[in-house]
């Protein structure tokens, strides 16, 4: 059974991540308030490393590792956003990774 994150494994992830990632902003949109009554914002997560947010949950995961494990390489399964955000996340670490991509 996985077990949930709690609020201090989302502190970690905040701190590991600190400096790395891009800060995208939220953008509101006047006009989807008007139309439907509401705040609407967006976040552009294609401002990100490698165009997602999957590179943060990558490099978060990676840095969580320990050095014994990361000398074993990783794996990752994936037709896009998450093979390229394990891809790029492996090189900063210098881990060896095999992305298979359907």
């Amino acid at each position: 059974m996985t077990t949930l994150p709690g609020i201090a494994d989302i502190h970690r992830a905040a701190t590991r991540l600190s400096g790395l990632i891009v800060e995208t902003p939220l953008i509101e949109s006047s006009e989807l308030n008007k139309r439907f009554s509401a705040r609407i914002l967006f976040k552009p997560e294609t401002l990100q490393r490698t165009g997602s947010f999957k590179f943060r949950g990558a490099y978060n995961k990676l840095s969580s590792l320990s050095d014994e494990q990361r000398s074993r390489g990783v794996v990752a399964f994936s037709s896009g956003n998450h093979a390229q955000g394990v891809a790029a996340s492996a090189a900063m670490f210098g881990v060896k990774a095999v992305i298979a991509m359907p």
